[in-house]
């Protein structure tokens, strides 16, 4: 399953914090009926058997949509699970090692912050990159914004799509106009909404304005 900018638009990153009586699952597929293009399964407290048996189960749901499944940081989970890729931060799995672990046809993203990291990254073999915090975001608290300049820079150094990440919101997601990203990366946005499927169908909707161009 191969990517572009048009799939990127939304990009959902799940956290069980804000699941409430629902399911994973169904936080998911409320997601991807509202327009979610990709979908990151993010685990870091789940013991194996559950975390692959889970990641088994969204990528079954989401390749029922058309959508890719990316794993956060974890390639033998992808590789067991039939998952489409993995998303590595700046201290995990460099690309370069984990394209020839995964192989040529898996979908490897790249956490950036720098025009330097987004280079070495597209050099290596990432498919995209996540470039952020573009907001200050409680999901990582160390996390600290990037300004509009950089974020720029590293669109225009790089030809692989890249997605704003950290902090995005309804209210704040007209800001990164002009910035030349492909589409946004939301955790809270989508999955701590009463109604998934329509914060996600606004955020997509709102996305594919602001970055169509």
């Amino acid at each position: 399953m191969r990517i572009n900018r048009t799939t990127m638009r939304l990009y959902a990153i799940t956290d069980r914090r804000w699941l409430g009586s629902r399911t994973l699952a169904e936080a998911v597929e409320l997601a991807l009926r509202g327009g979610a293009g990709f979908v990151q399964l993010r685990e870091k407290n789940l013991e194996e058997a559950s975390f692959l048996k889970e990641a088994s189960e969204i990528g079954a749901l989401c390749h029922r949509f058309g959508v890719p499944l990316i794993i956060n940081d974890n390639a033998d989970i992808c590789l067991a699970a039939g998952a489409d890729g993995v998303h590595v931060g700046q201290s995990d799995m460099e690309a370069g090692l984990l394209r020839k672990k995964l192989g040529p046809d898996k979908i490897i993203g790249v956490s950036a912050k720098t025009v330097e990291q987004a280079l070495l990254a597209e050099a290596q073999g990432a498919d995209y990159l996540g470039v952020g915090a573009v907001f200050t975001t409680g999901t990582k608290e160390d996390a600290r914004p990037i300004d509009r300049e950089t974020f720029r820079a590293i669109t225009q150094a790089v030809s692989i799509p890249v997605v704003a990440i950290g902090g995005i919101t309804e209210e704040n997601m007209n800001e990164l106009a002009g910035c030349g990203a492909a589409g946004i990366a939301v955790i809270s946005a989508v999955f701590a909404a009463e109604d998934i499927e329509a914060a996600a169908k606004r955020l997509k909707e709102r996305s594919e304005r602001l970055f169509s161009c």
